[in-house]
């Protein structure tokens, strides 16, 4: 779990009084959701969940309340949680608000980044060439972008992309699964670009590129709508 993780569980584990059961539960269940293990619209049990992590129900309810500020899980009242689910629309919006914010959050980060970071991006990079495995692709891909943000000193605005990253988590999965590796020479192309301008420390090509990756994604996703039926 990232510092910034948690502290974000921790917050809001002092504003409603959970436990240190109830955050280890919470990460748990996000963990299988961003995974695929739990997929959109799955019905989330408390009891089966209680009784899989030895716990009581009120850390399991307390978790799920957490998972749904995330955004990660709707609780319908009387009748239980589910994991959340998002249309078409929905996820193009998420994208589209990507688009603008996260080039903020880059630019925040940008003038922190050390010499030891931009190496360390290179790194991560050359691992995204030289897998093929889809899981190993989107969890190595998410960790170059949030490498690039690492020196923010802007926590709402991290927090809010962060939600937009992990409820369109299921649907880059989907997607990637289709496309293969026929677009990745694209993204690894957008990801050198974007590398070389952070080296350069030319915040507006930074920031253009960035744009145009997220776009890309958005225009792609918008030709695959069975992406949301999966």
């Amino acid at each position: 779990m990232s510092d910034r993780r948690v502290r974000g569980v921790s917050q809001v584990a002092e504003g409603t009084g959970v436990t240190v059961a109830s955050q280890r539960i919470a990460e748990t269940v996000r963990e299988r959701i961003l995974t695929g293990q739990l997929k959109p619209g799955a019905r989330i049990r408390q009891d089966e969940l209680a009784g899989e992590l030895s716990s009581s129900r009120l850390p399991v309810r307390e978790a799920l309340r957490i998972l749904q500020s995330g955004g990660l899980v709707t609780l319908k009242s009387n009748r239980g949680a589910w994991v959340t689910s998002l249309d078409q629309r929905d996820c193009e919006l998420s994208y589209q608000i990507r688009a603008r914010l996260e080039p903020l959050l880059l630019a925040e980060s940008m003038r922190g980044l050390t010499c030891f970071d931009l190496a360390e991006l290179g790194a991560i990079q050359d691992r995204i060439e030289a897998t093929s495995d889809v899981e190993e692709f989107l969890r190595l891909d998410r960790q170059l972008h949030w490498a690039t943000y690492r020196r923010h000193d802007a926590d709402e605005l991290a927090t809010i992309i962060e939600r937009l990253w992990d409820t369109t988590q299921h649907y880059r999965r989907a997607y990637s699964q289709l496309a293969g590796s026929s677009r990745r020479w694209i993204i690894n192309s957008e990801h050198r670009l974007l590398i070389q301008a952070l080296r350069d420390r030319d915040a507006e090509t930074a920031q253009q590129v960035l744009v145009l990756h997220i776009s890309r994604t958005l225009s792609e996703l918008k030709l695959h709508p069975e992406v949301f039926s999966q």
